[in-house]
């Protein structure tokens, strides 16, 4: 297999996954997504061509297309692009954390658990003589 063919699995699974958050979610927005698109392309050349160049990775001449941004390859790219699409998109379609017990209660019945505090008391205020 190809690095390109190791690619369409993994930008399916990220395009899929985002037009998914778009749909159901109406998000993310397309120009954060760019922004962050330019900016991670611009750091994997970067980085990627220096850890090409001093031999940290390497690859396969006949599994590659032979295109290059300096001396990293073309299908290097993909990796930063299915980021950007399928990190924002996990995070519009993953619930938010759920509530533990103390951050269900209100202010007012957490007030009151508090020693020394009257239910209906500030917890700026002196305790209250009973």
């Amino acid at each position: 297999m190809t690095y390109w063919g190791l690619n369409a699995f993994f930008l399916s699974a990220a395009v899929i996954v985002a037009i998914v958050a778009r749909v159901v979610r109406r998000r993310p927005r397309l120009l954060p997504l760019v922004i962050t698109a330019a900016i991670l392309l611009v750091i994997t050349a970067v980085f990627d061509n220096v850890m090409i160049s001093i031999g940290l990775v390497g690859y396969d001449r006949d599994l590659i297309s032979g295109t290059f941004i300096g001396v990293a390859p073309l299908e290097d790219f993909a990796y930063a692009i299915g980021a950007v699409l399928l990190l924002p998109a996990l995070w519009a379609l993953l619930p938010a954390a759920l509530p533990t017990k103390r951050s269900r209660r209100s202010p007012q019945q957490q007030r009151a658990k508090e020693p020394g505090q009257h239910p209906q008391q500030h917890p700026a205020e002196p305790p209250h003589d009973e």
